[in-house]
């Protein structure tokens, strides 16, 4: 069996696998990483993590990401596209609610921090009905807010080609604490003129590959691997 859904035919997906689902965004982030960001690095830690539960004699499927977010918070930067929090809440409660037809759980793997309650409230939903659905984030300790040196670092592990290290510049460098009531009132614009909170001049794929391994730990962790 295939560990993707999207190349996996019908009779292949049977035997109750668990589906695991990338979820992420489309949005700005800053004037060197794409748009794409947190899809790839979900993707990423889904796909990893999926190896890892299938060392362990489990049955595991990983879908195609979920790749647009609710990121009203960017929307003031050219590029972002968010369907907001409504729509992608509705979206994963009706794609659990459907893959729980074969598979024998769901787990939404989130790389937006931004669709984290929407996240978790579809979770709920879905177990009111008596769905085995979960979630998880794609965090680690000590990580930056946002297009900083974490993200920079997962990046150009990942993905190299798509940043411009030329045109890697600090942001808002504040803790995000002290930005939260900026940012909820006014968007990210209001607190970072280039998009960036944190500094990604630091950042290296080294440190990327060591977040991306402490990512899989913690969702390899809350699935129950």
């Amino acid at each position: 069996m295939t560990d993707d859904l999207g190349r996996t035919t019908w009779p292949e997906s049977g035997g109750r696998p668990l589906l695991l689902v990338p979820v992420g965004s489309v949005e700005q982030h800053g004037p060197a990483l794409p748009l794409t960001t947190d899809t790839i690095v979900a993707e990423a830690v889904t796909r990893e993590a999926a190896d890892r539960l299938r060392s362990t004699g489990r049955s595991v499927l990983v879908a195609p990401a979920v790749a647009y977010g609710a990121s009203g918070e960017h929307e003031d930067f050219p590029g972002t596209v968010s369907i907001g929090h409504q729509a992608l809440g509705a979206v994963l409660v009706e794609l659990g609610r459907s893959a729980s037809r074969w598979a024998s759980g769901v787990v939404f793997v989130n790389g937006h921090g931004g669709n984290a309650p929407t996240v978790a409230s579809a979770v709920d939903l879905l177990r009111a009905e008596s769905r085995a659905a979960s979630w998880a984030a794609c965090a680690a300790p000590g990580s930056d807010a946002h297009a900083g040196l974490t993200e920079t670092s997962l990046l150009l592990h990942l993905a190299p080609e798509t940043v411009r290290v030329d045109l890697l510049e600090p942001g808002d460098t504040r803790p995000v604490a002290d930005l939260m009531p900026a940012l909820r009132s006014d968007g990210v614009r209001a607190a970072s003129a280039n998009g960036v909170l944190g500094d990604p001049t630091g950042a290296s794929a080294e440190e990327g590959r060591r977040v991306l391994g402490l990512m899989v730990d913690r969702v390899v962790a809350e699935v129950g691997g």
